[in-house]
């Protein structure tokens, strides 16, 4: 009996010792959050750039309509049908225009110049002329005057040829005359005396001196 003592003993320790590497086993401390590397799927590479879908966008400015304009003058010319003859003096972005036959049908028309070369001139009784710039010296359009429609293409003329109109009264009657003058000289115009119209006499283009029911007037040059 005496010697079964050291052998409980020594088994009393082995057990204590495996107690004791159970319980260091399970209160061993677990690593903590900030020693946790990240995963390879949310580190960031050092050469990674933002996607260009990331970048904000914006609409390019849109562009100022090219400006065409008018050189400032007098242009003349006849129609296509060759009925009629057609000015139009231009100043300042504003337009006048004598469209006339020299017999009985004529309008005068005004307006402004568009940004883009065109016209659109109105007169009296719905008359109205439509045309545009082309190039540095011809005007193309049509002019629309009592039940005609006329088209035409008119150059920009020289001194002495243009427009030319004359407001007077002669022996109590109101006289009213439009002249064009044409490159080649010739002269298309009516002169209405209280309304009537007629053939116009022939002006000095130099001058405007035209001489009516034997007194003399002066015809100026026509500008907006």
């Amino acid at each position: 009996m005496k010697r079964s003592g050291p052998l409980l003993t020594l088994l009393a320790g082995l057990l204590v010792g495996l107690f004791m590497l159970s319980l260091n086993a399970t209160t061993g401390e677990k690593p903590t959050s900030a020693s946790v590397e990240p995963s390879a799927s949310v580190k960031s590479s050092p050469g990674t750039k933002a996607s260009p879908s990331s970048a904000p966008t914006s609409a390019p400015p849109s562009p100022s309509p090219a400006r065409t304009p008018v050189p400032e003058g007098v242009y003349t010319g006849r129609t296509d049908d060759d009925s009629s003859a057609v000015a139009i003096t231009v100043r300042d972005d504003k337009a006048i225009a004598y469209v006339c036959d020299g017999h009985n049908i004529e309008s005068w028309l005004q307006g402004d110049v568009r940004d883009d070369g065109s016209l659109r001139l109105t007169g009296k009784d719905g008359a109205s002329l439509d045309g545009k710039v082309r190039g540095t010296k011809e005007i193309r359009g049509t002019a629309h005057v009592g039940s005609g429609n006329y088209a035409f293409g008119i150059d920009r003329t020289k001194k002495s040829s243009g427009l030319y109109r004359a407001n007077s009264t002669v022996a109590g009657a109101r006289i009213e005359g439009g002249w064009i003058v044409l490159p080649d000289g010739e002269q298309v115009g009516i002169l209405k005396r209280d309304g009537k119209p007629s053939p116009a006499p022939e002006i000095d283009p130099e001058t405007g001196a035209v001489t009516v029911d034997g007194q003399q007037l002066t015809a100026r040059p026509v500008t907006p």
